[in-house]
């Protein structure tokens, strides 16, 4: 796997600030793949330099070209999307058909519905004696997770680049070459240099830089609501504008009358999609009492069709946190029918497919987020205790309801406290905005609401 030993800034690769490395490890083998530059507030200040020196060119070009310079960098995603796919499962350990359907796949849906938003979208609009002006917040500080590394990426940078924005991005350590080949793809795109920069490096040295720079106008961040917390205090000292996109522990509410088949078949899919390293997962299914048993059957048999085909989590701390809810659970009395925490094999990060059945609201496998292959089904006995279930974590980022009577379906979903819902497992569409409620974040991605966090408002009045 090739890796650069240098930074991307101000449109060429230049050597890190210090000598440090990151050695980027294959989840599947442990095998250590490659090494990339660990960056210091040194590497971050130069981005930023360059950065804020490019955001008066590319904030005064006509969002037509901002547009088509867009659509170039989607056509080199397109033209490298086995690459792309490659790089993804080498670092995060996804099985190669997942990473190129969903790792590619995704991203290049997003930056292709920039490229067309970057044209069309109204930078101005008349209201009375008054004309609004939609302008770039500035330099965004982008901070981008491991679980879906090139979406999260893109989804930062291409609506950060339809406002006219500069970005410089620091990427998760366990994933940096997908990040890398992004920053190639920039380049090969005609990104204007210091319009998009790359600083590799760890959270709490690099990724601190970014948010405490004085030269950032927004930090956009994905990553746990414990880290987010920090980036929002930070940020809030310095009155700075934040968007994170955080935790969650979403709900997939079975209503009676639902298809309990494919209600369940689908959640349990949902739950063990990469790895269950999905902040959006419907980790808590709810079943109404009546049916109970027959859905934690349809589970249990489910998750064991699964076997170890899921892939690894990310790495070794990744395991270990994983391994530990799943004792957890044990411990306060949930039934496990089916996984556990015992390793699947010798080498990897593996986890089994882990399906717990007499789950409590109140137990910590039904409250905390445990990013990992984990199923909690509970059981509700009428419609009011399963909306006081749903609701009842700090969390509000996603959520699924199954019913054989839309209308009340929707009617439900309108009184959950969360983002997203699905319907009857409606499709995922990159043009709806994506993001949460309470600890589960602040601001959107995607679609036009995800361009217009990187825009501030202006009235003129006449």
């Amino acid at each position: 796997m090739k890796a650069h030993d240098g930074m991307y800034i101000d449109g060429a690769w230049r050597p890190a600030a210090g000598a440090d490395t990151i050695a980027v490890v294959d989840p599947v083998d442990e095998q250590v793949i490659a090494h990339v530059p660990a960056g210091t507030a040194e590497d971050i200040d130069a981005a930023v330099r360059a950065a804020r020196a490019a955001l008066p060119g590319w904030a005064a070009t006509p969002p037509a070209e901002r547009a088509a310079v867009i659509g170039a960098l989607r056509d080199v995603l397109v033209a490298r999307k086995d690459e792309i796919a490659e790089t993804v499962t080498a670092e995060l350990g996804s099985p190669l058909p997942f990473s190129q359907a969903v790792h590619a796949g995704v991203p290049i849906a997003v930056a292709g519905s920039y490229a067309e938003l970057a044209a069309s979208y109204a930078f101005e609009e008349q209201i009375g004696n008054s004309t609004v002006l939609l302008e770039p917040v500035g330099v965004v500080g982008a901070i981008t997770p491991w679980n879906y590394p090139l979406h999260q990426i893109v989804a930062k940078a291409a609506p950060a680049l339809a406002a006219g924005c500069t970005v410089v991005l620091k990427p998760a350590e366990d994933t940096p070459l997908v990040a890398q080949l992004f920053a190639e793809a920039a380049h090969e795109a005609g990104v204007p240099a210091g319009v998009f920069n790359l600083v590799t490096g760890l959270g709490p040295v690099a990724g601190q830089a970014l948010a405490e720079h004085e030269g950032v106008d927004l930090v956009s961040f994905t990553g746990s609501t414990a880290v987010g917390k920090q980036i929002g205090a930070t940020a809030g000292a310095a009155v700075k504008p934040v968007a994170l996109e955080l935790g969650g522990k979403s709900a997939n509410v079975i209503l009676p009358g639902a298809d309990l088949a494919k209600a369940v078949a689908v959640g349990v899919a949902n739950v063990m999609s990469n790895s269950g390293q999905t902040c959006s997962a419907w980790t808590r299914m709810l079943v109404p009492a009546d049916r109970y048993e027959e859905a934690v059957e349809l589970a249990a048999a489910a998750a064991a069709k699964y076997g170890d085909r899921i892939g690894p989590v990310v790495n070794a701390k990744q395991r270990a946190r994983v391994r530990g809810y799943i004792e957890q659970g044990v411990a306060e009395g949930a039934r496990l029918v089916a996984g556990g925490p015992e390793a699947p094999r010798e080498k990897g990060y593996f986890i089994t497919p882990t399906v717990f059945a007499d789950v409590r609201a109140d137990m910590t496998i039904a409250q905390e987020e445990i990013f990992g292959p984990v199923l909690s089904i509970l059981k509700y006995e009428n419609e009011d205790e399963a909306l006081a279930i749903a609701n009842g974590t700090v969390y509000g980022l996603a959520g699924a309801v199954w019913s054989d009577d839309e209308d009340a379906a929707v009617a439900f979903a309108s009184r959950m406290h969360t983002g997203q819902v699905d319907i009857n497992g409606g499709r995922f569409n990159p043009l709806a905005p994506f993001g949460g409620y309470k600890q589960s974040g602040v601001g959107r991605e995607l679609g036009p609401h995800g361009l217009g966090e990187y825009l501030q408002t202006k009235s003129l009045q006449f």
